[in-house]
């Protein structure tokens, strides 16, 4: 397709508007949050604590962070009427389509939560702590797991973990998904914030900005990439096959998920982070095999293409190794970014402006309408 005069296409590197939540330096590989680097939110930081920090931009105090943890404990319940409407939705269901529908139905139940403005922060923190819920009530039915139970001593990470596979984490893997959670929570005008930052744009709720969220966080242009990488490591099954497996495809000029980003130019800080995390939960489980066939397509996709690997390389063994079905990947990052939409949302409200770019009309202008009779 020729591109015409003028267009970006993907509004890539169109500025769009001014935001104070998070920056990405791509060409040094940096991400920040209201100020603070990545690397040492992920070293030192919960992902409470963040999503306080998104929300409010300022860390919170000791007694603020306890009181956002014991509000996400007291949210994660559903209503029982949307309990059972998740648990009577077919259990073959794509779970982006069962938390797309449930954040919807979700607002029915609390309509005051929902009202666009400054008020809405008690919205994003019920969705915030709701949505792990939601997935969790789908994936036990289908799974013949027993009911959820709302665990309010349980940290977000460890909920979450609890939520999709039945037990309790250990410290370290509690830990390494809340550090996932963390990388995960905002990434400034992807394609699911900007949805959501248009939908509030029109002075619509925060429910129905973060169900557009959902729903374009789910295509897999967006979404989805690390369960594509998984499905890469089980069809090269071995570090002997990785070479020509890659090459291969490579040749065929396959796209190899996992690597690459619109903006970074260099490796996408996240990745470097999970990387270690990847080799830590390896080394936990006595299972490196997919920490090895990920170094060894690393290396051989950077050779070849000079691409660097981004968020989603690494962060699919993880959440494999402790047993989360790999559909459940794409909620997981909804799980998380839910953090940043909503805070996207809140900051819309503050500084409303109608979001509405315009387009380069290519067609023609100087049609003549014809009869119905006389069209051939």
């Amino acid at each position: 397709m020729v591109e015409a005069p003028g267009v970006q296409r993907g509004l890539e590197d169109v500025v769009a508007l001014e935001s104070r939540i998070c920056f990405i330096d791509g060409l040094q590989g940096r991400l920040i949050y209201q100020g603070y680097d990545i690397r040492d939110l992920a070293a030192q930081s919960n992902f409470e604590e963040v999503a306080y920090l998104l929300w409010y931009g300022r860390l919170p105090t000791a007694a603020q962070l306890a009181e956002l943890r014991e509000r996400f404990g007291l949210l994660r319940a559903l209503p029982p009427s949307l309990v059972d409407r998740i648990e009577s939705m077919p259990p073959e269901s794509n779970p982006m389509d069962v938390l797309r529908t449930a954040v919807s139905a979700l607002a029915l139940f609390e309509p005051e939560e929902a009202k666009p403005g400054a008020s809405s922060i008690g919205g994003a923190q019920r969705l915030t702590a709701a949505l792990p819920t939601i997935i969790g009530t789908f994936h036990r039915r289908r799974a013949g797991l027993p009911p959820l139970r709302a665990r309010p001593e349980l940290s977000q990470a460890a909920y979450l973990v609890y939520a999709l596979v039945d037990r309790d984490p250990t410290e370290l893997e509690a830990r390494a998904i809340d550090v996932a959670l963390i990388l995960h929570a905002d990434h400034e005008l992807n394609a699911s914030t900007f949805a959501a930052r248009v939908t509030a744009s029109t002075l619509s709720d925060l429910y129905s900005a973060v169900t557009s969220a959902v729903g374009t966080l789910k295509g897999p242009l967006h979404g989805g990439a690390n369960e594509r990488v998984m499905e890469l490591l089980n069809e090269i099954g071995t570090t002997e096959l990785a070479e020509a497996i890659i090459q291969e495809k490579l040749a065929r000029h396959e796209r190899i998920m996992g690597f690459g980003h619109r903006v970074y130019k260099v490796e996408d800080p996240r990745a470097t982070i999970l990387r270690e995390w990847s080799r830590q939960i390896g080394e936990a489980k006595g299972n490196m095999r997919y920490f090895e066939l990920l170094r060894k397509v690393e290396a051989v996709v950077h050779r070849e293409k000079g691409l660097y690997p981004n968020v989603d390389l690494y962060s699919g063994s993880i959440y494999s190794l402790l047993g989360i079905a790999h559909d459940l990947f794409t909620p997981i990052f909804a799980s998380s970014r839910v953090a940043g939409w909503t805070a996207h949302v809140l900051e819309e409200y503050q500084d409303l402006r109608l979001i509405r770019p315009t387009a380069k009309y290519v067609g023609p202008t100087d049609l003549t309408y014809e009869p119905i009779a006389a069209r051939g």
